[in-house]
């Protein structure tokens, strides 16, 4: 997985090569997935999903390349959004000082807690919450990632940025036919403001909490 798809998507990151090294994805992944789990796929963790939205970890390479892109520091507290079973929490708590989880419901804060806790890592806060609002009581934040496709929502995400601090996540149109295209984007808070920079393609699919409100247009 690192030889062939990791490092030959552009990522030249000791850091983070290194975390996904050490950490199991199979771990990660249903038992139903265990084969594919060091494919070059997003796999599906349906049965772990709230409310039956479809629900996938993102690709190795497309992970890793966002991660490098965070420029993740060991001293930066980090918020890692909607990480379905974990694993993007696992691979962060080895790059920054820091890290908080925050997924949708209880039932995948309960899978999260204890594939962290096989791992060794039993005190990384796992929240369960409206993805958008984030983690108020625990910010400012360094980094904000986000392991899906968004359209938008993410203003409050912004607020819990520190100075310096970036949010990564892959934006989609709200009115691309395509449902998985999007770009990997990197906002970065200077001066109270944000900015942006697209880095490159990618498929990912839209978590519905970041998805636009219909605009009306008479």
């Amino acid at each position: 997985m690192v030889d062939c798809q990791i490092r030959t998507f552009g990522v030249t990151d000791h850091a983070v090569i290194a975390r996904f090294l050490e950490v199991p994805r199979e771990r990660f992944v249903p038992a139903a997935q265990q084969a594919l789990a060091y494919s070059d796929l997003s796999l599906a963790i349906a049965d772990a999903a709230p409310g039956g939205e479809s629900r996938r970890l993102l690709a190795p390479m497309v992970l890793a390349r966002l991660l490098q892109d965070a420029a993740v520091r060991k001293e930066d507290k980090v918020l890692d959004v909607a990480p379905g079973t974990g694993y993007s929490t696992a691979i962060l708590a080895g790059l920054a000082d820091r890290v908080t989880a925050l997924e949708a419901d209880a039932k995948l804060k309960a899978v999260i807690k204890s594939n962290l806790a096989a791992c060794g890592f039993d005190d990384i806060p796992v929240i369960a919450g409206p993805l958008p609002d984030g983690v108020a009581e625990h910010a400012p934040f360094d980094v904000v990632f986000v392991n899906a496709a968004t359209e938008g929502r993410l203003d409050r995400l912004f607020a819990q940025l520190s100075e310096g601090g970036r949010l990564i996540t892959l934006s989609r149109a709200p009115s691309d036919p395509d449902r998985f295209a999007c770009h990997a984007i990197r906002f970065e808070k200077i001066a109270g403001q944000i900015s942006s920079r697209m880095l490159f393609d990618a498929a990912a699919p839209l978590l519905s909490a970041f998805r636009e409100a219909p605009h009306f247009v008479f």
